[in-house]
């Protein structure tokens, strides 16, 4: 075996994924149900060198990777818990290394306007380099490698896996695929050869040289855009909002597909006024056609004591999008909300219906509306 997977493990796995479809969990640091020898805990890390770094005096390196730029020591580690510097050359522990895989819906990403109704086969390793406090998957993204169960599954392993699972393809999500960059830019490679498409979800913490080298092999990115200010970046994510708008315009700026999601979160980042103007500045500095995904907001990870998102808001959040002149508006966790379903912005005839993640009916054609021949920002096929 080595570090090959185990297929009797991967249909253990799928079938208990294809059971969570539904439910919009993710299969989290359960793989394999079973011992066998693919998997790995503890020491058993990667020691790969990592890219964008530089080496400095007393072997000392400063990571070039995101807008942290960590100076770390000799056995230090980054902020994002799966980077160390050893002897002066610093390494990625989590090439090939694991923490989460499951076979999604590309809606669940989400991705609304990207090859809708395709299976994305799904995988993250741990860590993050951001802290939000509201973290869905913290039980990956806020541990160290050694903390959680992994599997040993290789650049070629994941695209052939995926090729077999008959899924065309392959989302690098749940945790912070930034801190997973080399193992993530690699498999992109092998995947875009074979005829895989790559979708990337992201906080967008990551600096313009890396990023633009990942646009090169990637189809389609989602960011998480967290707030549009400062103020919450700082408190509730531990990290700084400029960077995140940078990448956003760097994106709309490629060939590479975009959407943003922004998780509503009752009196934290829900102000229809700073929503007003996060929308202005989407239209001008990114443009109406990349969809804007107002999600609900449940209690998680270190925010409990904060109810649900009313749907109300989420209704008068997209609402002022719409009214700014954004052409593609979603509302996000409310199976069978009609804000999930896509409206030509021309016609303003459906055109895709959805429920939850399923779709139910497409009316394009070719890239365009059935009924009034409008041009419909995505890719279609």
């Amino acid at each position: 075996m080595g570090s090959e997977i185990n297929r009797r493990d991967f249909l253990k796995c799928s079938l208990l994924g294809s059971s969570l479809l539904l439910t919009g969990k993710t299969l989290v640091s359960n793989w394999p149900l079973t011992s066998s020898p693919s998997l790995s805990e503890g020491a058993d890390l990667s020691w790969v060198e990592a890219r964008y770094y530089e080496k400095l005096p007393d072997r000392e390196i400063k990571c070039l990777l995101c807008p942290r730029f960590c100076q770390l020591g000799d056995k230090e580690r980054g902020y994002c818990g799966v980077r160390e510097n050893k002897g002066g050359r610093y390494y990625t522990l989590v090439y090939g290394k694991v923490a989460s895989l499951n076979v999604d819906p590309i809606e669940k990403k989400p991705f609304f306007h990207f090859l809708p109704g395709s299976p994305a086969f799904s995988l993250a390793t741990a860590g993050c380099n951001l802290s939000c406090r509201f973290c869905q998957n913290w039980e990956i993204s806020q541990m160290r490698p050694e903390q959680v169960r992994n599997i040993n599954l290789p650049p070629e392993a994941v695209v052939t896996t995926a090729e077999n699972q008959g899924c065309p393809v392959i989302a690098y999500t749940y945790s912070e695929p930034v801190i997973f960059y080399e193992y993530m830019y690699d498999t992109s490679l092998i995947a875009r050869r074979k005829g895989l498409k790559n979708v990337v979800v992201s906080a967008g913490y990551i600096n313009p040289q890396p990023l633009a080298d990942l646009l090169k092999v990637v189809e389609a990115v989602k960011i998480d855009l967290k707030a549009f200010n400062q103020d919450f970046y700082h408190q509730y994510v531990r990290g700084e909002l400029q960077p995140v708008l940078e990448t956003l315009k760097q994106i709309a700026r490629s060939p590479v597909w975009l959407e943003i999601v922004y998780l509503v979160i009752p009196t934290l980042n829900d102000h229809p006024e700073e929503i007003r103007k996060m929308c202005r500045w989407l239209k001008t500095e990114i443009g109406p056609d990349y969809p804007l995904h107002f999600s609900r907001f449940h209690p998680m990870y270190l925010i409990k004591n904060l109810p649900p998102t009313p749907v109300s808001t989420l209704e008068k959040l997209r609402q002022i999008a719409l009214e700014e002149g954004l052409h593609y508006v979603y509302v996000g966790n409310v199976p069978g909300h009609p804000g999930e379903n896509t409206y030509c912005p021309n016609c303003g005839k459906l055109i895709i219906e959805r429920y939850g993640y399923a779709i139910n009916k497409i009316e394009i054609s070719k890239g365009k509306c059935r009924y009034c021949g409008q041009k419909i920002a995505g890719v279609w096929s």
